[in-house]
């Protein structure tokens, strides 16, 4: 056992503070200021600093970190420039980096942890951090701590590992003091270290902590409960095009270039997020690295056996989330995958969240994962939604009362109740898919026959009777951290996020029209559809159904709006053509885009290209610059497709195309 670790700064070395005040962050990264933390309270400080404006989806092409800290912090823009310049991290020579609350929120990418270290920076201080973003720095061994914390570093005094182990499970306690999850699954496998079993007795579960301990390793008991420092066999995974080749460069760079996977056979690659980069100009000097990140895909692909949904003729099979459920998740698989949004898979009843590409790297190659059990909040769905409102308003609901309070932070979402029951399967997927903007760990539902018969309708080999043993149901008496809360479906407006975050919700007045009263008349430059949460068979039926009623009423997409629809796998582009959608929405003036991600991440056609533009968007989330430099509000495909129909954001009513102007 090495010699328990101590942390001091180091003389002659910096501490960044990220302000709210764009004046003191420049000269600081002009070297003309030094801050203490005494010179500041912390909501002085950012919060909600996203991983996009860490490391905007360019930066990812990278997938040698050394070379993704140039451009660290690249997406954090200030009056239309780059607070940050190539290399102004490192040559700031910083080695503590400050913010305020909920660090690390947005994508789960690993690159955003790994430009701070990479750049010199061995300390993250915040009064809080996203979940996934903590899980990546403790993988890639950066300390994290507080406020309080780094004033006592500043007056001199050094700081025990201890402090920055407190409170962390006895295994993560272990990848603090091994300086990663990578050398602590050296030291594992030397038998350096020994994981002690959890203690818990036979108790009554819920649906997350039942799926976690049928996925114990041998001599770690039957039952666990919140904090359990557990090893755990994971069932399926992916990664992407965005994330495959840093998984390849890490595995070959720790275990040689002939390391092999245990079981690839549940786990895969996609070629999906990038697939529409290059249509657009700003790409277009990335087309290099972009190709490089396919072939090194193809290459770990063929490498290590796992199945390729790579795209044809330059075309994507569909979104990793959306292909992985019609194709080979089941209900009471543990699934992790290189993607924030895989906690989509907890609408088939699959246990599902995502990670950073050194977790992922660890679990296919040794087949198993360090994890704390996490906490669960509930929610208990009845009634059925009003006419006109979707499942994407509820979860926007959910986000402006339950996320906005931290209700959720690092708790898996478990969803029943026959409220949910009443919801059609790519309704509770679009539920399950955006736990992630609640900064939830993950999600999972309870299943019933709908669900199984859903999923054995996409794969001509299910067996129905195999999938109904696969079921995991909650325990009587089962708890949850979080409490239960009972949410009556008939009850929810149609809800509007206003642009920088999602749990800025505001529901509809139906006294008031068309139009949400805070927000009132905003003009439309760019209406958008698809995305993992919004391109599903259920979401198509969403936007035919209001383009349908503009036609019978002689209009279609208004003048000054351009309307983009993207589908999220091939089997929904089918079902569209079987229904006679395409031809509508050619009527009705939508551009179609093929299969795959795209603006969503700002990688494809209705990405904004001015800041004055305004856009409506289905998809997940819509921090600043996520999908372009323009003004994003989020809403459901109903909104989205009637606001492209009026030229301005409003809600969809049944027969508004009738009413006079």
């Amino acid at each position: 056992m090495p010699e328990p670790r101590k942390f001091a700064l180091t003389p002659g070395k910096r501490v960044l503070f990220l302000t709210k005040d764009p004046e003191l962050m420049r000269r600081q990264l002009a070297g003309e200021l030094d801050l203490r933390m005494e010179d500041l309270r912390p909501e002085d400080l950012l919060d909600d600093i996203n991983t996009d404006a860490m490391t905007p989806a360019w930066v990812c092409f990278d997938y040698d970190p050394a070379a993704i800290a140039r451009n660290a912090y690249a997406g954090l823009i200030v009056d239309g420039q780059r607070q940050f310049v190539e290399d102004a991290l490192a040559r700031g020579n910083f080695e503590v980096i400050v913010a305020g609350a909920q660090k690390g929120v947005g994508s789960s990418r690993e690159t955003a942890a790994q430009c701070e270290v990479f750049a010199g920076s061995r300390l993250a201080i915040a009064s809080s951090f996203a979940p996934i973003h903590a899980r990546n720095n403790i993988n890639i061994g950066q300390l994290m701590g507080d406020h309080a914390m780094l004033a006592r570093l500043q007056r001199g005094e050094t700081i025990e590992l201890s402090e920055f182990t407190a409170g962390h499970d006895a295994i993560t306690a272990l990848i603090i003091e091994s300086g990663g999850l990578l050398p602590f699954c050296a030291r594992l496998d030397r038998g350096e270290i020994t994981v002690p079993p959890p203690t818990t007795a036979a108790r009554p579960m819920n649906l997350t902590e039942k799926i976690l301990a049928a996925k114990l390793l041998p001599g770690q008991g039957s039952y666990v409960a919140p904090g359990d420092a557990v090893l755990v066999r994971v069932d399926a995974g992916y990664s992407h095009e965005f994330t495959t080749a840093q998984v390849h460069w890490f595995l070959q760079n720790e275990y040689g270039e002939g390391y092999q996977l245990k079981d690839p056979s549940k786990f895969a690659v996609f070629e999906d997020h990038l697939i529409y980069a290059e249509s657009l100009p700003s790409m277009a000097k990335h087309t290099a690295k972009i190709e490089q990140l396919r072939v090194m895909q193809r290459a770990f692909a063929a490498h290590t056996g796992v199945r390729n949904y790579g795209a044809v003729d330059g075309v994507s099979p569909g979104i990793c989330h959306q292909i992985a459920r019609e194709k080979f998740l089941d209900p009471g698989d543990f699934v992790q995958a290189t993607d924030s949004h895989t906690c989509m898979g907890g609408a088939s009843g699959a246990l599902s969240w995502g990670v950073g590409a050194t977790e992922y790297a660890a679990l296919v190659y040794w087949g198993f994962t360090p994890i704390a059990v996490p906490e669960s909040i509930r929610f208990e769905l009845t009634g059925r939604l009003a006419d006109g409102v979707t499942a994407k308003d509820v979860m926007l609901h959910i986000l402006a009362t339950f996320a906005k309070r931290e209700d959720t932070l690092n708790r898996v979402m478990e969803f029943g109740g026959e409220g949910l029951f009443a919801l059609s399967p790519d309704e509770r997927a679009t539920l399950a898919n955006m736990a992630t903007e609640c900064s939830a760990r993950g999600a999972v539902m309870e299943v019933d026959e709908v669900m199984l018969a859903w999923i054995a309708a996409h794969r001509p080999d299910a067996d129905l009777d195999e999938l109904r043993r696969k079921v995991v149901t909650p325990d009587p008496g089962a708890t949850h951290a979080g409490g239960v809360h009972t949410i009556d479906l008939a009850t929810i407006r149609p809800m509007l996020a206003t642009p920088g975050d999602p749990d800025r919700g505001i529901p509809s007045d139906p006294k008031n029209g068309a139009r949400v009263p805070e927000v009132g008349k905003v003009r439309l430059d760019i209406a958008y559809g698809g995305s993992c949460t919004a391109g599903k068979k259920d979401d198509i039926d969403h936007y035919a159904r209001v383009l349908a009623d503009a036609e019978r009423a002689g209009k279609k997409v208004a003048d000054g709006t351009r309307f983009y629809l993207q589908f999220g796998s091939k089997d929904v582009e089918d079902y569209a053509r079987a229904q006679g959608y395409l031809d509508l929405f050619r009527r009705a003036g939508v551009e179609l885009i093929k299969p795959g991600c795209g603006a969503c991440i700002g990688c494809g056609p209705g990405v904004s290209e001015r800041g004055d533009q305004v856009t409506v968007s289905a998809i997940n989330r819509n921090y600043k610059g996520r999908s372009g430099p323009g003004r994003l509000y989020l809403a459901s495909p109903l909104t989205v497709a009637a606001s492209a129909v009026a030229g301005e954001i409003v809600e969809y009513r049944e027969g508004m195309f009738d009413e006079p102007a």
